[in-house]
């Protein structure tokens, strides 16, 4: 801890907290500027670091997936944010979720009694270079540090629109209708689900078409596929919503002892489990639209409302252009960005690239240079591809399998995990593998640190 640097970091949220602490931790002093209360932006409503708006979810602690090993990646590596989420999670079956509230509160805590970073509340439009920054202002970027952003990387900024789903009481919803479970009793019963027949489905989706929707105000700004409003679902093909977030398989009605036609799920969002948030039910549809329209859902007929659904434009820079594999900007010195500004989607994958930042940062400070994390790994997998995708049709990316590197041949026998479970024990073994993998490359990885690059 002997080597300390002032360093700046902008942005208070999920990645621009992980970012500070790892490098405070690291024997740096951080000065962490937020924007926030004095600047909210049209999603945040508080001041406090880390605040979450769309969701109350960190994904899947499958330890085979792709979120699962991400995590398991990051806890290797101490991140203060998976360790707030596990101190304030909520019941969410197989997936990790928190209190929203309490969360933010435990990262803000976290930092304001870190002795080496001091929080800065203020607007920056145009960082001092001349110390070693990183930006994770996300999605939501202030317009003057965009446009700076944009002239001293030469690159034009990316926009998508994201939506947040509505939050309802928990005592409004009717009991009666609903019914707890986790879809193929899956862990506990953790979620509430409104079951629908077809007639009622019919009903629903003619009236969430026919609802009057806030406007857009750049019509060529494309929706982030993986997150898109129910509305938009809906207008390309009656049946689209039951094939998302209504899905209604490995759901059984108490009632029936069948999966209903379709189904609306329900996720704890606070620890007191006062408030339930519609899981994938983003939405654009006006105020008084959401109340009309959600109420036809069967258990939400008195449905009261803690926050309505809404819609926001996001930004994110050309990565592939602007990006390398360690998240250091080209052609330009002492500049870093991280998080969804980065062109990463997910609150784990923003918290992981704020980690991964600093740790790049500190690395470069100390060696002169810094080395990318190793492919095999999620984190290093995720942002290898934000560096060296396709400009062309570059988009906000989430942790996938897919971005690996092919296992070798042999690694996994499949036919023996075919005999054993189908597909899923196929899918199964090979994420095990990817695991395992995954690990002892971060281990060789952080075994270098310290060493030159």
């Amino acid at each position: 801890m002997g080597f300390m640097m002032e360093i700046q970091v902008i942005g208070a949220g999920l990645a621009g907290s992980e970012a500070a602490w790892q490098l405070a931790q690291r024997g740096h002093q951080v000065a962490l500027f937020e924007m926030r209360p004095g600047t909210l932006t049209p999603a945040h409503q508080t001041g406090r670091a880390a605040e979450m708006v769309c969701s109350n979810s960190f994904k899947s602690d499958d330890p085979n997936s792709a979120t699962g090993i991400l995590k398991a990646e990051m806890r290797r590596m101490d991140s203060l944010i998976l360790r707030c989420a596990e101190e304030t999670r909520v019941p969410a079956g197989n997936s990790l979720a928190v209190d929203r509230d309490a969360f933010a509160e435990a990262v803000s805590t976290a930092l304001a009694s870190h002795p080496r970073v001091s929080l800065q509340a203020a607007l920056v439009a145009e960082p001092d270079l001349s110390l070693p920054t990183i930006i994770a202002t996300g999605p939501l970027t202030a317009e003057p540090l965009a446009d700076w952003l944009a002239r001293v990387t030469g690159s034009e900024r990316l926009h998508f629109y994201d939506a947040i789903a509505p939050i309802v009481e928990r005592d409004s919803i009717d009991m009666g209708s609903a019914f707890r479970a986790s879809r193929y009793d899956k862990g506990e019963a953790d979620f509430i689900n409104c079951p629908l027949d077809q007639e009622q489905y019919g009903r629903f989706v003619d009236a969430l078409l026919a609802a009057e929707m806030a406007p857009l105000h750049d019509f060529d700004t494309p929706y982030f596929e993986a997150c898109l409003p129910i509305e938009v679902m809906a207008s390309r093909g009656r049946e689209t919503l039951r094939y998302g977030p209504m899905k209604p398989v490995g759901l059984d009605d108490p009632r029936t002892g069948r999966w209903p036609y379709a189904a609306v799920q329900l996720r704890q969002d606070t620890v007191a489990g006062d408030h339930y948030n519609l899981v994938g039910f983003q939405t654009r549809m006006k105020w008084g639209a959401q109340k009309e329209v959600l109420r036809l859902i069967p258990g939400l007929e008195r449905a009261e409302f803690v926050r309505f659904g809404s819609i926001h434009r996001n930004t994110y820079v050309q990565a592939p252009k602007v990006l390398d594999a360690t998240l250091a900007v080209k052609g330009v010195k002492n500049l870093w960005i991280a998080g969804q500004l980065s062109g990463v989607e997910g609150y784990l994958e923003s918290a992981a690239g704020g980690l991964a930042a600093a740790r790049f940062l500190d690395e470069s400070l100390r060696s002169g240079a810094s080395r990318p994390l190793p492919r095999e790994t999620v984190l290093g997998a995720l942002l290898h591809y934000l560096s060296h995708a396709s400009l062309s049709d570059f988009g906000p990316t989430n942790a996938m399998i897919g971005l690996l590197p092919e296992l070798p041949e042999g690694v996994v026998d499949v036919r023996a995990a075919k005999r054993a479970n189908g597909r899923a024990g196929v899918k199964s073994a090979k994420g095990a593998a990817h695991r395992a993998r995954a690990l002892a490359a971060l281990e060789a990885h952080l075994a270098l640190e310290g060493l030159p690059a």
